[in-house]
């Protein structure tokens, strides 16, 4: 049984029963009211194995857990009340109550995070009343399975990671220059060549390490399908992202014809082996937009998500402004620039989403050319992307590449492994702000969420994967979904209070997260470059 104050993140209304506890036995049953279904499943198939429990279906009403729906809790609230004769768990709708199960779980003590039931564990809930809702609607976490390929079982096991956290969209970036990572039939060597690499810079681009053997992998049709029912099952919107116009030399090495071939010699083109902006991006011919117009076709069969991001950023012109069939495209559409060109190309892809009931989702330099009302924007250089799309009238994503890009390092000190960027403590991310103040109320109703970014350039697998991303994540969830104070009046150290037990589920669930004494000897990689920034990171 855990502490009332261990939850995580921290609910909006806490109340005390009147003493005692409700204990899960062999008896106790789930009731599943209408709608309910989906939850019961997962209490069965998690809370069941960790405590060995059978949570048999059930009329009740004593010694059980019952499920309902009431509307009044909106869509993702919920309301948890454990009394000594029994538990009643209610959501506003499916999802609400699936995240009412979490605390459920989480009260239960970290035991049961485990998969199977260790011996002499008793199951007690506190009597307790638990009235709770997120603040925004876009909770999420950005996977870059591009340049180091994460294998499904690993991005299964970061839904039910994020699951855990209540955090429920899953922004999956499966293609760049390193790797193009999902099957599209119509064009089978964007697996069969653009997903394997030769070799993998070790490090920082300037870092002289080489791992020299090849590295890659993709996702079948059908790895997607169950990573998005998967997902679903938990409450979580897989967004799939597919970059265009740069960040694409996988795709360019698989079919040269999608380069700038007056220009660059695109067949003599692999899959990038370093890290960084590459040169190579795609031609804007009429060739490359039906291309691309079949990938998104069979995403779109693939993802039923609302937003589609289409990337957009980091797009160097130097190959547009040498080549003859770029400025004949300029000059073909009156355009005054190749700045233009890019947004051209962003909006031609907005119209054809919005035609098929989709939104474009893009990162915020999306923004420099303008764009149909329907768009959104990931604000990823700071908060002046999201501050000038919420007053345009554009939905946002709050992502600050300064406060919450998980790549970037977690201390000063000398151990950490292949230091990024800012160092952003536990401490800071649990102090980011996801809404500007500059932003009117009515403006930042645009901010409909805010997200972390987990670039894996520097995380060769699941274990550096884990090691960036935890503990931080949890302090991430907290901001994302509880209703805190401004940054400087939250309370960190009673954060870090919860954390002590948070520390102990994340150990159940095998997480190799960075321990608050710094990393231990497995974690660190001595000698290997990284691209530390000193100073605090602005805050604009």
């Amino acid at each position: 049984m855990s502490d009332l104050s261990d939850v995580i993140p921290q609910p909006r209304r806490t109340t005390s029963g009147a003493g005692g506890f409700f204990e899960l036995g062999p008896a106790t049953e789930v009731v599943a009211g209408d709608g309910t279904e989906r939850t019961a499943r997962w209490l069965r198939a998690e809370v069941g194995a960790a405590t060995g429990l059978p949570l048999a279906p059930g009329t009740g009403p004593g010694d059980a857990v019952t499920l309902s729906l009431d509307g009044a809790l909106g869509p993702e609230g919920y309301r948890l009340d454990v009394e000594p004769t029994g538990v009643r768990l209610a959501g506003g709708e499916p999802a609400g109550l699936f995240w009412g199960a979490q605390t459920l779980r989480q009260l239960l003590g970290p035991d049961a995070f485990r998969r199977a039931p260790l011996p002499g564990r008793r199951w007690r809930l506190p009597a307790i009343r638990i009235e709770d809702a997120p603040r925004f609607g876009w909770r999420g976490l950005m996977l870059d399975v591009a340049r180091h390929f994460m294998p499904k079982e690993g991005v299964l096991r970061y839904l039910d990671l994020m699951a855990a956290h209540k955090l429920n969209v899953l922004h999956f970036h499966l293609t760049d220059d390193q790797g193009w990572r999902i099957e599209i039939k119509r064009h089978p060597r964007l697996t069969e060549v653009g997903s394997w690499r030769s070799r993998t810079k070790f490090g920082h681009r300037a870092s002289p390490l080489w791992e020299d053997k090849p590295h890659g992998g993709h996702y079948t049709q059908d790895d997607i399908r169950e990573i998005v029912a998967y997902a679903a099952e938990r409450h979580i919107t897989v967004v799939p992202e597919i970059d265009v116009p740069g960040h694409s030399q996988a795709a360019i090495a698989a079919y040269p014809e999608l380069g700038n071939t007056d220009v660059v010699d695109t067949g003599a083109l692999s899959v990038w082996d370093t890290w960084g902006v590459s040169p190579n991006v795609l031609a804007p011919t009429d060739h490359t937009l039906r291309f691309y117009e079949g990938v998104f076709e069979e995403v779109l069969e693939l993802f039923p998500s609302e937003f589609i991001h289409i990337g957009g950023d980091e797009c160097p012109k130097e190959q547009w402004r040498r080549s003859a069939t770029a400025q004949a495209r300029i000059e073909e559409l009156a355009l005054a620039d190749e700045d233009e060109l890019q947004s051209w190309f962003i909006q031609h892809f907005d119209t054809w989403l919005a035609e098929r009931g989709r939104r474009l989702i893009g990162w915020d330099e999306i923004l420099e050319g303008g764009l149909a009302k329907g768009a959104a924007v990931s604000s990823w250089r700071g908060y002046a992307g999201g501050i000038a799309a919420a007053r345009a009238g554009h939905d946002v994503v709050m992502c600050p590449e300064q406060q919450v890009y998980l790549d970037h390092r977690q201390h000063a000190g000398e151990d950490e492994p292949v230091p990024i960027g800012f160092v952003r403590t536990l401490e800071d991310v649990y102090r980011f702000e996801p809404v500007p103040a500059e932003l009117t109320s009515h403006e930042a109703e645009h901010v409909i969420g805010t997200q972390a970014n987990v670039w894996t350039e520097v995380m060769e697998n699941q274990q550096r994967v884990d090691y960036q991303t935890f503990p931080r994540l949890a302090a991430f969830a907290e901001v994302s979904w509880s209703t805190l104070p401004a940054p400087g009046e939250r309370d960190f150290d009673a954060f870090e209070r919860r954390m002590a037990a948070h520390y102990r589920r994340l150990d159940a669930l095998g997480v190799a997260y960075r321990p608050p004494g710094g990393p231990l000897p497995w974690q660190r990689r001595p000698g290997v470059l990284g691209r530390p920034i000193d100073g605090p990171p602005p805050n604009k």
